[in-house]
């Protein structure tokens, strides 16, 4: 009887990746146990989280403290730490974890710049690899990964589709992204009449706030936004039907948003803000365009149909060699 591999998985609990990476561990033979990395989903907790831990040490401890009890039987092999803004283990928790499982490979990656959340830096030291989505980021210690896209988007772009929209946009209105994606919305109305746009906001307190202290949202309105997230069932619809996806990476970050890594899996156009892209296997002009104010409409983007990707390249980014390179060190390609 082969004996399963368990792997303990830390990250944040937004949209539905952790069930995406649970599911690529379970294929690669592990059991899983997964670990919101902070106490609460609440806005006002992931809002302190982000400006000050410290305000919120002891419910943080409490939660730490609960966890370690909840997998105080348990001797994993792998420790993977999914990183961004939201966690709130500190340089000590993370040690005592490391004491606790001294037997499991340890593996962290970086989904922010560490210009957005430099603390990541402090907590390096107590993993085995480290890799990260952020190509500035990158040196001897930690290594240059990009994104994944799931098994859904592979099953959209593996079918034809009749396209319902022309483009779509799906995801948080940071004021930056907001701003070129409202942009880049008006400017292609010339071209593209049918559209899906989803602006979405923790609260009508983060509205209000941005109203008053971002430039970006000066001349926003209200019924713009959206205050829940846009439901599974929906948001698969939408990229289902859609032609083309617009990106625009939030301030701080170059590395390319899962959003691009998605719609290549998904194998749809893309016009994204950022001009790191060109530097990509994947890259076509055929199907990406890079949005730098303005839009050239006699580009191969606009004149010719989507150009596929090579078969190699394309498994690359999946889910399934995403992990493959942070466990085994290899790309698994059939």
């Amino acid at each position: 009887m082969i004996k399963m591999k368990k792997a303990l998985l830390i990250m944040p609990d937004f949209f539905n990746y952790p069930d995406v990476i649970t599911n690529g561990l379970k294929k690669m033979g592990y059991t899983v146990e997964f670990i919101n990395d902070r106490p609460s989903n609440n806005a006002f907790v992931k809002a302190f989280i982000r400006i000050n831990r410290k305000f919120l040490s002891l419910y943080i401890k409490k939660y730490f403290n609960k966890v370690m009890k909840k997998i105080s039987g348990t001797n994993f092999d792998l420790v993977l730490l999914i990183s961004g803004q939201s966690l709130s283990f500190s340089e000590s928790m993370i040690k005592e974890l490391r004491i606790k499982q001294k037997n499991a490979v340890f593996i962290l990656y970086q989904w922010d710049s560490e210009r957005n959340f430099p603390y990541i830096k402090k907590v390096q030291y107590y993993f085995d690899k480290c890799f990260t989505f952020e190509k500035n980021d990158s040196n001897k210690k930690v290594k240059f990964l990009p994104l994944f896209y799931s098994d859904y988007y592979k099953k959209i772009g593996s079918k034809k589709t009749n396209n319902v929209y022309d483009f779509c946009f799906i995801g948080t209105a940071h004021p930056k992204k907001y701003s070129f994606i409202k942009k880049m919305s008006k400017q292609l109305s010339k071209v593209y009449k049918k559209k899906f746009i989803y602006f979405y906001l923790p609260s009508k307190i983060v509205f209000y706030y941005r109203k008053l202290h971002d430039s970006a949202f000066r001349n926003a309105n209200i019924q713009e936004f959206h205050f829940t997230p846009l439901i599974r069932s929906q948001f698969n619809k939408v990229y289902e039907k859609s032609k083309t996806v617009l990106d625009s990476p939030q301030d701080g970050q170059d590395g390319l948003t899962i959003r691009v890594i998605e719609a290549l899996g998904a194998r749809k156009k893309i016009i994204t803000t950022n001009k790191d892209v060109m530097n990509y296997d994947f890259y076509s002009e055929n199907n990406i365009y890079i949005y730098d104010g303005k839009f050239d409409y006699s580009s191969p983007f606009f004149k010719e149909e989507y150009k596929p990707v090579d078969n190699v390249i394309y498994q690359k980014y999946s889910i399934e060699n995403w992990l493959n390179y942070m466990i085994k060190g290899e790309y698994k390609c059939s």
